[in-house]
């Protein structure tokens, strides 16, 4: 799906987060984590806030959640990584984002997530590597898991919606 995550009524969405899992503070720096943030409202920040304590949370990991004034019941967030040229784990731990993700959502018996391009935008992860990634991620895990039953990538602009649409061909 093209568009703005914020606004779809699912049950969970994920936020691209980064270790402080307390948004950015540049207010007028449009990532997705911002974006979520500003329309879950205040209560998003102070319930992040309350869970994480001052701890960081590791590149891979993610953690739940209320979804506040969001159409989404949750918001998952969770880290990828910052792209180093490739030799430091990287595709592992986008790999784990997304699938940490997403067993935090059966766990909890969500039936529906949607992400966003983890790691494919100012964390400068190569597009298609990451595309490829998140896609098959999603996929071996569907065919694995029977709880949720639907997962949405939801991608911002023309461009990154035609790369996940001709990865995803490739795919099937």
């Amino acid at each position: 799906w093209q568009g703005d995550i914020t606004r779809l009524k699912v049950d969970a969405i994920v936020n691209a987060a980064n270790a402080q899992a307390l948004g950015c503070w540049a207010p007028l720096h449009n990532c997705i984590d911002n974006c979520i943030r500003s329309a879950a409202g205040i209560q998003l920040r102070k319930e992040c806030a309350d869970k994480m304590q001052g701890r960081l949370l590791a590149t891979g990991d993610a953690f739940i959640t209320q979804g506040y004034n969001l159409p989404a019941r949750h918001v998952i967030h969770t880290v990828g990584p910052v792209y180093r040229g490739g030799t430091r784990g990287e595709a592992e731990l986008l790999k784990s984002a997304y699938l940490e993700s997403l067993k935090l959502a059966s766990e909890k018996g969500l039936k529906s997530v949607a992400f966003p391009a983890i790691s494919l935008g100012i964390y400068g992860y190569p597009r298609e590597e990451g595309a490829r990634i998140a896609l098959n991620t999603a996929i071996d895990y569907l065919k694995a898991h029977d709880g949720i039953a639907r997962v949405h990538f939801v991608l911002f602009g023309r461009d990154m919606y035609g790369l996940f649409a001709r990865e995803l061909r490739l795919l099937l």
